[in-house]
C-alpha cells in the first residue's frame, strides 16, 4: 500500500496568514494547529503585540507536511518529528557533512605525522 501523495494546495501570495486563514488552507481546526505547535518545535508563527498568530508561506508549507505525515503516512507524533528532523543529505542519525569534515582533518593530521 501507497501513501497517498498530498492534494496541492494553492497559497495565496501573502506574506503572513491568521490562524483562521491557515485552518481554512489546511483543512484542519486552529486547537489542532495550536497544538502542533508544542509538539514540532519547527512550527514557531511570529506573534503580534496582541498575541496573534502571523504564519508565513514556509509555516504553512511544513504545517501540510506534518498533517501529510499523521494523516496519510499514519506516523505518530513522535515519528513525524524525527522524520522532519532529518536534513537533505542525512542519514537517520548520520551527519555526512560532519563525516566529511572529521575525514579531511584526519587526513591532515596524518600528513602532518608522516613529515
Amino acid at each position: 500500500m501507497h501513501p497517498k501523495t498530498p492534494e496541492p494546495v494553492e497559497i495565496p501570495d501573502k506574506l503572513y496568514f491568521r490562524i483562521g486563514e491557515v485552518s481554512k488552507l489546511v483543512a484542519v481546526p486552529a486547537h489542532v494547529l495550536r497544538f502542533w505547535e508544542t509538539e514540532f518545535n519547527k512550527v514557531r508563527p511570529k506573534r503580534t503585540p496582541t498575541g496573534q498568530r502571523l504564519y508565513t508561506q514556509k509555516d504553512i508549507r511544513l504545517i501540510l507536511k506534518i498533517k501529510h505525515l499523521l494523516y496519510d503516512r499514519r506516523f505518530t507524533i513522535q515519528g513525524a518529528r524525527q522524520h522532519l528532523g532529518r536534513a537533505p543529505g542525512r542519514k537517520a542519525g548520520v551527519d555526512l557533512e560532519a563525516l566529511a569534515e572529521i575525514r579531511s582533518e584526519l587526513l591532515r593530521i596524518r600528513d602532518l605525522l608522516d613529515r
